[in-house]
């Protein structure tokens, strides 16, 4: 009897094992990154723009997503939220020193202390930031 691999089975190993074709090696490859690799190939993320420019994927990064995640957003000028957040609130800081009606300071603080809670809700716990006291304000 002659056994033939199911098409199934030999699907999955196309998948699984890949050939590199300069260096003629064998490789794994998941499923995810089978499917964005065959799209690079064809094309697919050529029209990609980040500030008028294509995005730069750096090829040599050990699998890691959140850390390729971070390079790619760096390396693209892309701020994540939370640091856009601690930007506008060091803005709003340095503008609440040249107030000095006492409601243009409340409402100041107000904002604030809102994007400083903001912030901390997304931030890693060692960037997060301390809300500004209106007592403190209001005494210098």
């Amino acid at each position: 009897m002659n056994k033939k691999p199911s098409f199934e089975k030999e699907i999955q190993k196309r998948e699984i094992l890949m050939k590199d074709e300069q260096t003629n090696a064998w490789y794994y490859e998941d499923h995810i990154t089978a499917i964005v690799n065959r799209s690079k190939k064809e094309g697919a993320f050529d029209d990609l723009v980040g500030f008028g420019k294509p995005l730069q994927l750096d090829q040599d990064l050990v699998y890691n997503p959140e850390k390729r995640l971070h390079k790619i957003m760096k390396d693209n000028h892309i701020l994540p939220s939370w640091v856009k957040l601690g930007q506008e609130i060091d803005v709003l800081k340095e503008e609440l020193k040249t107030y000095t009606v006492e409601y243009n300071i409340k409402k100041t603080v107000e904002t604030i202390n809102q994007k400083v809670f903001q912030h901390n809700l997304t931030c890693p716990p060692t960037a997060q930031r301390m809300k500004v006291k209106l007592e403190d304000i209001l005494k210098k």
